[in-house]
């Protein structure tokens, strides 16, 4: 074990009650790599209502991190988002019904799971060997994506990437808090009318409202076979399996099940598909970019949780203008080190070359593709103990 995962280690063990102290407000804001590229997208390509997505999030993150303790994090579902907003502009054929209907089968899906034991079954086919290979395959996906963001400016990315590197460690002043602000006045600096458009911003009070009504025969029917179902086997790998040794190895002292988090993942999706929200998962690289910044508790996912119900309530209409304070690069540089978080977190390999095959070989397919590495390294885990395979 490493000093950073003792620390984590440690840090973990004494902590019986959510914190809010500066850490953990800078570790709240380690999964904006994610969360807000993928909003962007919904709002921008779909139209769909940032009040919506904006309360669900909210609200989910506010009741996982006072339920778990730990920085337990509520991330959109990465497959179904990317296919939404590639559709959306090629064929314009996903709607907002269809993301809401989406997201209403996927928690469906995974609270029939959860109740039925039928998650933790699956799971336990899972070797550790495999679930290494998919966490470390999720840190070089997000190191890889993190590294995109940063080179479409590069000395920006390079800026923020040398001095969060240099002062991660700094516990006076939270880096997190410096990167936020040298993105702030970096977005301003290189659109000067962003100044303007930040002061045209004004309280603008909405309520959530049901949205099932949204939902047509149609968008049932596209929701379910374009969006959900593709989606069921990366959420398997990522957000039950991955995010479940996550942390159990860094907070011992709080555990999780496979059948917790697979009822978890379908109670926050009805609810989400209810106020017009996204489909939604735990996703283990949210995990280990709240943690990378300092968060050790479940305070960091309740102050990000509590900041998105105020934006969805009283700021929803500015939500586009808000986003454009956080340049792309910046979000790069946290997405790059919440995957060398989880990389560096994936363990030890074994001293067994079948093992170690499965965990680099699992690792290589899930930066392309989750759902894939978790089919081939079940396979492969499979055949080598049949004997079918020799290494």
């Amino acid at each position: 074990m490493n000093s950073s995962q003792a620390n984590v280690h440690t840090g973990a063990t004494r902590a019986t009650h959510n914190r809010f102290d500066r850490m953990e407000w800078a570790g709240a804001f380690g999964d904006l790599g994610t969360l807000i590229p993928f909003v962007a997208a919904y709002i921008t390509l779909l139209k769909v209502d940032p009040l919506g997505i904006l309360f669900a999030f909210g609200v989910a993150m506010v009741v996982t991190g006072a339920y778990h303790r730990t920085p337990f994090p509520v991330q959109p579902m990465k497959a179904i988002g990317a296919v939404a907003a590639v559709q959306a502009s090629q064929t314009v054929v996903i709607t907002s019904g269809a993301v809401y209907a989406s997201s209403l089968v996927t928690g469906l899906i995974w609270l029939l799971l959860g109740i039925t034991g039928a998650a933790k079954k699956i799971a336990d086919f899972v070797s550790r060997p495999l679930a290494m290979g998919i966490i470390l395959g999720l840190g070089f996906s997000f190191m890889i994506e993190g590294i995109k963001m940063m080179s479409g400016n590069w000395w920006l990315g390079a800026i923020g990437l040398a001095g969060t590197l240099l002062l991660l460690t700094n516990r006076a002043i939270p880096v997190m808090f410096l990167l936020l602000v040298f993105g702030g006045l970096a977005a301003v600096a290189m659109q000067p009318q962003l100044a303007g458009e930040l002061a045209q911003i004004r309280i603008d009070f909405r309520m959530p409202s049901l949205e099932f009504s949204a939902i047509s025969w149609s968008d049932l029917l596209i929701g379910t076979v374009f969006l959900a179902l593709p989606q069921a086997p990366l959420t398997l790998g990522n957000a039950i399996v991955a995010i479940t040794e996550e942390n159990n190895k860094l907070f011992p002292d709080r555990p999780v099940t496979e059948k917790g988090v697979s009822i978890s993942t379908g109670l926050l999706n009805l609810f989400s598909s209810s106020v017009g929200g996204v489909p939604m998962c735990h996703g283990a690289g949210g995990m280990a970019g709240h943690v990378r910044f300092g968060a050790r508790t479940g305070g960091a996912t309740i102050i990000l949780g509590t900041i998105l119900i105020l934006l969805a309530l009283f700021f929803s209409s500015s939500v586009e203008t808000l986003f454009k304070i956080f340049p792309a690069p910046v979000l790069g540089v946290i997405l790059f080190l919440a995957g060398t978080q989880l990389a560096l977190g994936s363990g030890n390999l074994s001293r067994d070359n079948g093992e170690r095959f499965v965990t680099l070989a699992t690792a290589a397919f899930a930066v392309w593709n989750i759902g894939i590495a978790f089919v081939f390294g079940l396979s492969v885990q499979y055949a080598l103990k049949r004997g079918w395979i020799r290494l």
